[in-house]
């Protein structure tokens, strides 16, 4: 997430009420997470595993709860909890607006949109041209949705991110101030979850179609031309390249990458990444083929215990 306007780095310690390391005007332009984190931005780290990879990150502010050495050409803001403050500049620049209507008067809906009734469109949501939104779809604040995309009954776009701190109190929320984005040509059936981003965008590409009650989590980036069918379950930070198709009943680990033009076979867990052009089936996931083999020697397994006892 970009700021509006740049800021320095005493500013966004006064905002939080943190120490810094660095020029007190050193430019400070937004804020990220770590796999989406650019330049000028700042990310958060509160475990020492984590320490490295965000220090040597893209990052060029590292929000950390131990004074380390400051890699050069970048800037500390040393909290007690970087969680906490994180989600603090979170409310500070995206605070949550309520809204008063339906359909937002921020809204901006294209030229031969069909909107049908019962349906709520959030606070600086942006539509194309010539789509159809089913009723009762829910379409959270600062939604981004192309040109000729169809939206089927009952789907929200929007909700935020699965994604907690466990405190001895009970679960602290990261509070998700991202977007979802649906490219030209998407359609989504009826009853399907898309989660915003935390910071980013969670992406839907060009001419993707998913069918019914189909999840996708935060800040995952679905390719052009994909076919997803229902009740797959895709976790957060999970890139899904070009054509690739899923078939139903699918669940996925999180941080995985599945490559262009994979098949994935219905029932299956992605448990890891996997390679494009090939068929996968199973939990732990293999290839379809190698996978069906195995099934079949299982399938003698009784047979061959009778042959043993004769």
């Amino acid at each position: 997430m970009r700021f509006p306007n740049p800021h320095t780095l005493e500013q966004i310690a006064t905002i939080i009420n943190t120490k810094f390391v660095g020029p007190a005007d050193f430019q400070v332009l937004g804020m990220n997470e770590i796999h989406v984190i650019q330049q000028g931005e700042i990310v958060f780290v509160d475990h020492p595993k984590y320490y490295d990879k965000a220090l040597s990150s893209r990052a060029s502010v590292v929000l950390i709860n131990k004074e380390v050495e400051c890699p050069e050409g970048k800037a500390l803001l040393i909290s007690d909890d970087p969680f906490r403050d994180f989600n603090k500049l979170s409310t500070y620049f995206k605070p949550f607006i309520k809204s008063t209507s339906s359909i937002s008067e921020s809204a901006k809906i294209g030229e031969g949109t069909v909107i049908q009734p019962n349906v709520f469109i959030g606070n600086n949501v942006t539509i194309g041209k010539d789509c159809r939104i089913h009723s009762n779809v829910s379409i959270y604040d600062n939604c981004v949705i192309g040109d000729n995309v169809s939206i089927h009954a009952g789907t929200v776009l929007g909700a935020d991110a699965f994604y907690y701190k466990n405190r001895p109190e009970g679960f602290d929320k990261l509070i998700s101030c991202g977007r979802v984005v649906l490219e030209d040509n998407v359609d989504l059936g009826a009853l399907c979850t898309i989660d915003k981003g935390v910071t980013g965008d969670t992406t839907i590409g060009k001419g993707s179609k998913l069918d019914n009650q189909v999840h996708v989590g935060h800040d995952t980036v679905i390719g052009k031309k994909c076919l997803i069918a229902s009740q797959t379950g895709i976790a957060g930070c999970v890139i899904i390249e070009d054509e690739v198709t899923i078939w139903g009943q699918v669940g996925t680990n999180s941080g995985i990458t599945i490559g262009a033009k994979a098949v994935i076979m219905g029932q299956t867990g992605v448990t890891k990444s996997v390679a494009g052009g090939k068929s996968y089936f199973g939990t732990p996931i293999e290839e379809s083929r190698e996978k069906l083999k195995q099934l079949a020697y299982v399938k003698k397994i009784p047979e061959i215990i009778e042959k043993l006892k004769e």
